[in-house]
């Protein structure tokens, strides 16, 4: 008798079912939800959305609490859902038949600056990772097989490391420190990508940059490193051309968007021809103005997401903080995220009145310091309205012309007579999760 091959053994599924979340049931709901056709597509959002809505109104204190006596004739009423308003005890907020026990519990990054504890129930949660699986295979990726170079934080207490470090291993995924980016460090991890068949990289865009940046400095390519590498697909912070660009030219492989939330699901991921397709299968996706009201397709506002199953915790028209652009094409069954601008937060005020969005920060800066092929990273604070400081990581100190001519391009694109302070660190404050907010307001 021959060997039993080890790709049939599918440990992820596995993981996923032992932990009481049912992948195989959600797989087939998935099949069944994507074979709807299209003409059918509009009706059947309908229904998920009155039945994810009749169900925390009869069975979600917190939520029929939530919307009070306002009267609700149609979906637009529906109050927005924001982080601010998850911020009390997680058994609160959970639906009648639900425990702390019974559902899955994450809490978000807190960098939008109003962290909270969420859940999921089990059959939620495994139809998320029965899309997730879809989407990767669309680049050859399977989550029961192919090894994950995993670029996202990790806790420094020892016990949880380690704890977390064989959910790693259950889940294929190898995950490396972002909190040290030194020559030194980077040349470990390039070791690890030498002796490792990893087949794709996930994870935070700012840190999977600093990457390619030393691949370039010193003139490696990934793919030659690490010749199995199928795909990159990265997340959590914004993906400008520049940093596409330089990934694409230094790892050789695929540059894969995906725009997501930890409480939410993968909200849209790029498709092999570069369409940024949203998840119409478990989520319904809005753009709002700032009255709330409902934006056509092809004009920007607020992104707001209904989670069409998650039944444990309602998440109904929940903001998620961004600001984008559904593409006129899109459809029901098949709509498209044009662009995706930033959150928003992200807005400098400045003294004549004007608002200018964090983007236009990092976009100025990044041609600027690209220029000087010198810094690694950058972020921004406005600590008063006429005041941004710039904290940089770089191999050398800007000169005193360097900095007259930052400061000369930053009038230009924005307005003059601002104060700016540069301070070159050893490294850049980043949150808990790793995350780097490259630019904030104090104002």
């Amino acid at each position: 008798m021959g060997k039993i091959r080890p790709r049939v053994f599918q440990l992820f599924n596995l993981t996923l079912r032992l932990n009481g979340f049912p992948i195989g049931e959600a797989k087939e709901k998935l099949t069944q939800i994507l074979a709807i056709p299209e003409s059918d597509y509009t009706d059947f959002l309908e229904q998920k959305k009155r039945e994810i809505l009749d169900f925390h109104l009869q069975n979600n204190p917190y939520y029929k609490n939530f919307i009070g006596e306002k009267s609700v004739s149609k979906w637009e009423d529906l109050p927005v859902m924001r982080k601010i308003d998850f911020q009390k005890p997680l058994k609160e907020r959970l639906s009648d038949g639900f425990t702390e026990k019974t559902v899955y519990i994450n809490k978000t990054s807190g960098s939008s600056g109003d962290p909270f504890v969420f859940a999921k129930d089990k059959f939620c949660h495994a139809l998320i990772w029965a899309n997730i699986m879809r989407r990767f295979g669309w680049y050859g990726i399977d989550l029961n097989h192919s090894l994950q170079a995993r670029f996202y934080g990790m806790p420094l207490d020892f016990k949880a490391n380690k704890l977390l470090r064989f959910k790693d291993f259950l889940s294929h995924r190898y995950r490396f420190n972002i909190f040290d980016f030194s020559d030194v460090a980077i040349e470990k991890m390039l070791r690890k990508f030498g002796r490792t068949k990893f087949d794709y990289i996930n994870g935070y865009t700012s840190s999977i940059v600093l990457l390619a940046q030393y691949l370039k400095k010193k003139d490696l390519y990934l793919n030659e490193i690490c010749p199995g590498l199928k795909v990159c697909i990265v997340t959590s912070e914004m993906l400008f051309e520049e940093d596409k660009k330089l990934l694409e030219e230094r790892f050789r492989i695929p540059i894969v968007n995906e725009y997501g939330s930890a409480e939410l699901d993968i909200i849209a991921l790029e498709n092999p021809d570069g369409v940024f397709k949203v998840n119409a299968e478990n989520l319904f996706v809005e753009i709002l103005d700032d009255s709330d009201n409902v934006l056509p397709y092809g004009q920007e506002g607020r992104i707001v997401v209904t989670s069409l199953y998650n039944k444990a915790h309602p998440m109904i028209r929940y903001e998620v903080g961004d600001v984008g652009i559904l593409d006129e094409k899109s459809t029901a069954k098949n709509p498209i995220l044009k662009k995706l601008t930033g959150r928003t937060n992200d807005v400098a005020l400045l003294p004549s009145g004007k608002k200018s969005p964090g983007m236009t920060f990092y976009s100025i800066t990044k041609k600027l310091f690209d220029d000087q092929g010198n810094v690694k990273e950058f972020v921004i604070t406005q600590t008063r309205r006429d005041t941004f400081e710039i904290d940089y990581v770089s191999d050398f100190a800007f000169s005193s012309a360097e900095i007259e001519h930052i400061k000369k391009v930053f009038s230009d694109f924005l307005e003059p007579n601002l104060h700016y302070a540069f301070t070159r660190r050893e490294a850049l404050q980043r949150g808990k999760s790793g995350k780097l907010k490259q630019f904030r307001s104090l104002v």
